[in-house]
């Protein structure tokens, strides 16, 4: 049966808090990656890049980024879709400045512009915590999506407001812009998403993921073992915003091509927290699986519902949405407050001992 680990004995510290510390979890991880880099791209069409796939890679980055402040040490952001924006308004900018400059070199260099903004307005996390952070972070979005409005400079002087994303080209093959393969697109999304998980993963399972986790459980406590709360929450929120900078720069570099001001808006915000709560708190899988079960489900009703023989139309596809994601959180936040990340977990477990009872 899966997950039996008898016979794999651990015989050092290191090997003990592997990221995958059973032979199965990275067979099974070497198989999705395998599928993700070498069979969807060779199999998959432009629909499944466009609509499916990227945004799903974005969000789940993105939701990552918000995971690592409010999962991992225990702060709550409103902000998320603001710090996404200066991603995306600092690659614009770096690529009108230097055009000839490899997109994906700004693509990852725009998410420090969006730390430094995190670290700003991070500064209030060592006096005010809970739902004071959360308006806090809250005016946080409000001030950067006024920004992305009413400052020209950002958007290049343009008539109607929007960033129009120009072709850039990355070893000799365009990457964004009308004529960007969706496939080539993709790739560089997964890359990019598959990178950073892999840093954010080790992060967590160090040093410093630990003296987040401290000062979620109780900043005082963790204060008083000589955990300097205000570096460590800083950067928390550095590293947050870093992901969430970069995920905003996909967004539109490499899914949209164009994106307005309210692209950013708050309400980007409340879907990627719910990402989070739905999928797990702490967990970067629970982002993942938070992401795609949120932005996928629409995706999902629009084909099911017609498969067995109920027409409906999209706008009430949409309502129908928000009551299913309204009533999972209500349910998530009553039965399981760590979300799928902990069901799969559980299930997990019960396969490792069965057919014995757990």
């Amino acid at each position: 049966m899966f997950y039996r680990d008898a016979g794999q004995f651990k015989t050092a510290y290191a090997a003990d808090m592997a990221v995958f510390p059973l032979r199965e979890d990275r067979i099974g991880m070497a198989i999705i990656l395998f599928v993700a880099f070498v069979v969807l791209p060779l199999t998959g069409s432009a629909y499944l890049f466009n609509v499916v796939l990227i945004p799903f890679l974005i969000y789940a980055l993105a939701a990552t980024g918000l995971n690592i402040l409010v999962g991992y040490t225990g702060l709550l952001s409103l902000g998320t879709a603001g710090f996404m924006g200066v991603g995306a308004y600092a690659c614009y900018k770096l690529t009108t400045f230097y055009p000839d400059v490899n997109i994906i070199v700004w693509i990852f260099a725009s998410g420090l512009f969006s730390s430094l903004v995190g670290l700003v307005f991070g500064l209030p996390s060592l006096r005010i915590k809970g739902f004071y952070l959360a308006v806090a972070t809250l005016a946080a979005q409000f001030f950067l999506s006024w920004a992305f409005q009413r400052v020209p400079w950002l958007y290049n002087n343009n008539v109607s407001g929007a960033i129009e994303v120009p072709t850039r080209t990355a070893f000799g093959m365009a990457i964004t812009g009308p004529n960007a393969s969706p496939s080539l697109r993709y790739l560089v999304v997964l890359a990019i998403v598959s990178l950073l998980t892999l840093l954010v993963s080790n992060v967590v399972h160090g040093r410093i993921g630990r003296m987040w986790m401290a000062v979620r459980d109780m900043d005082i406590a963790a204060e008083l073992i000589g955990i300097r709360l205000l570096p460590t929450k800083l950067l928390a929120f550095a590293v947050s915003s870093y992901i969430c900078g970069v995920a905003g720069a996909l967004l539109v570099f490499l899914w949209y091509g164009s994106a307005e001001p309210d692209v950013f808006s708050i309400n980007l915000s409340f879907t990627i927290l719910f990402m989070v709560i739905i999928g797990g708190l702490g967990s970067l899988l629970g982002s993942f699986l938070g992401a795609g079960l949120i932005y996928l489900l629409p995706i999902a009703l629009k084909s099911f519902l017609p498969a067995i023989g109920i027409h409906i139309q999209p706008s009430s596809v949409e309502h129908l949405t928000f009551m299913i994601v309204g009533a999972l959180i209500i349910v998530f936040l009553i039965a399981e407050p760590h979300g799928l990340a902990r069901l799969w977990q559980t299930a997990k477990q019960k396969l490792r001992v069965w057919p014995f009872p757990y």
